[in-house]
């Protein structure tokens, strides 16, 4: 169960943000700056809110009264909008780069089908400049689950993506979400994606939900 309640002042508006889920995938869709990635990076560490409370199972992420956890020890997978692969690395030392020494034997038969769900095992020794913009999504996605997150958190992964590729990396992501069964949050401008891939939407606009009738003006402006 992860539960975000956030308070944040922004340069046009004041964030306040509620909501709680569990293993589902829930999708933020909003203008651009209406939040949706802030949201992320408070849940991840990178940002902190003015006031409020993270919670993830049992783990208190952030809290007004406390100082909050660090990044590295939320056990976050992030992908991020551009992946965010290291070009001197290899894929295979990408994918490896966030397992700890001491969880490397047991992470390794999870790692070998993981790179069979996502038919990259043939990338293993090419570096980022040499595979395809969906490929790279692929390999991202297998470093951000090879640490064993608790939640996964995509930063609008497929919006560069030709439409072809864009569809087989859905179903991936669904099939990817059936195995892990933890919670997704995916950041997406796209509705039909966030139809297909949501098990809830969130619609966000200057840092707030939308009521009904906002949301389906929102929806029209696309």
């Amino acid at each position: 169960m992860l539960h975000v309640n956030i308070h944040k002042q922004l340069a046009h508006y004041e964030m306040a943000i509620q909501f709680k889920m569990g293993a589902e995938i829930l999708v933020l869709v909003g203008p651009s700056g209406s939040g949706k990635t802030t949201i992320l990076n408070s849940i991840a560490g990178l940002v902190h809110p003015d006031s409020g409370l993270i919670v993830s199972n049992t783990h208190t992420f952030f809290d007004t009264d406390q100082k909050p956890l660090p990044a590295r020890e939320r056990q976050i997978g992030y992908l991020f909008q551009d992946y965010a692969l290291f070009p001197h690395m290899t894929v295979e030392k990408n994918i490896w780069y966030g397992v700890k020494k001491k969880n490397r034997k047991d992470s390794q038969k999870m790692i070998v089908e993981l790179l069979q769900v996502l038919g990259i095992e043939h990338l293993l020794h090419k570096y980022p400049h040499q595979v395809s913009g969906g490929e790279k999504q692929r390999v991202g996605l297998a470093r951000a689950l090879a640490a064993r997150p608790s939640v996964l958190l995509l930063d609008e992964p497929l919006s560069a993506l030709d439409r072809e590729t864009r569809k087989q990396c859905q179903d991936e992501l669904l099939r990817l979400h059936e195995m892990w069964k933890i919670p997704f949050i995916i950041v997406t401008h796209d509705l039909d994606e966030a139809e297909r891939l949501g098990d809830r939407i969130i619609y966000l606009e200057q840092g707030q939900i939308t009521d009904e009738q906002r949301k389906r003006q929102l929806i029209s402006t696309y």
